[in-house]
């Protein structure tokens, strides 16, 4: 059984994606709530300024990074919790059932796509800086990069875990239980996965035309998806490229500014290395991963029919 077919078991009425959806939008409410509290007070229980700043940058503030990122990805939590609860109780389905078609999740999956990914990513970022190391400063402070490594390592790949189950799991299975087909959930998951990263702080300074990226990679995360009938692989891709991007090279002007390794000090610009990923290491991850795991019938994982099968009684699958 396919993994968007994998979605047939347990209930699937509209109105339980539509109250999924809001109750997932609460619970990520919720967890906004310890970081708008320590903002408020870094404001001095000043409104104005606290609106100011969160229209603009909360760790313009004064916000210790590390107490940030784990606080943002505390949102995360919240929203998987949510999201948790409304498969089982809403949908009375197993969460693995929007995580994997096989019988358990494939940890040795998870593991390759972590440690492929971080490898290349992490030599292609270094390689960058060898080249060009006038655009970089040495930033490590034992302390603060540790504490970051440890908050990296250990709550990430939860915040990471949420985005790939929401996305790639139960909004790829419900729009595709709706189509009818495999194309139509990639192509919109992977959209309004790029489209939510509108709110990131690259796009004000380099533009939509970034959406390529966040879009592309939406894509590569969704077609690995498929063609691996599972999560596994797109949950270690994620993590990795999360962790890698948190704690090796930070910005000013990015999502992630962290007490990285190194400081990146050129001025945001579109250049073709910011397509390098979309438009060659995610075909090159794509190979890897068809070789190692003998993936076939291309046409007919992406753009074949969703069909249901018989699924005599909901309770003899595990």
């Amino acid at each position: 059984m396919g993994f968007i077919e994998t979605g047939y078991k347990g209930k699937n009425d509209w109105w339980m994606y539509i109250l999924g959806i809001i109750i997932i939008f609460f619970g990520t409410q919720l967890g906004s709530i310890p970081l708008g509290l320590v903002a408020f007070s870094k404001a001095g229980g000043d409104l104005t300024v606290y609106l100011e700043a969160a229209n603009d940058n909360f760790m313009k503030m004064g916000i210790n990074s590390n107490l940030f990122l784990f606080l943002m990805i505390f949102t995360f939590m919240m929203g998987l919790l949510a999201l948790f609860l409304s498969v089982k109780y809403i949908h009375k389905k197993k969460f693995k059932w929007i995580v994997t078609s096989r019988a358990f999740v494939d940890w040795k999956r998870v593991s390759f796509g972590f440690f492929s990914w971080g490898i290349l990513s992490a030599v292609i970022i270094l390689v960058g800086i060898y080249f060009e190391p006038e655009l970089y400063d040495w930033n490590f402070k034992p302390i603060p990069f540790f504490t970051l490594l440890a908050v990296s390592l250990f709550f990430l790949p939860l915040q990471t875990s949420t985005e790939e189950v929401l996305f790639r799991g139960y909004f790829m299975q419900g729009l595709g239980l709706l189509a009818k087909n495999r194309w139509f959930p990639l192509l919109m998951t992977s959209a309004i996965f790029g489209l939510l990263h509108m709110a990131n702080p690259e796009i004000d300074k380099i533009g939509n035309i970034a959406l390529v990226f966040y879009i592309g990679t939406g894509l590569f995360f969704g077609i690995t998806t498929l063609m691996d009938e599972g999560l596994e692989l797109a949950l270690g891709l994620h993590a990795s490229n999360n962790i890698v991007a948190a704690f090796l090279v930070t910005t000013d002007w990015t999502v992630f500014q962290t007490d990285a390794l190194f400081v990146d000090k050129s001025q945001p610009s579109v250049s073709l290395l910011m397509f390098l990923p979309v438009f060659v290491l995610y075909p090159f991850m794509l190979f890897l991963f068809s070789q190692k795991y003998n993936w076939k019938n291309w046409k007919e994982k992406l753009f074949g029919n969703v069909e249901k099968p018989n699924l005599i009684d909901q309770n003899e699958f595990s």
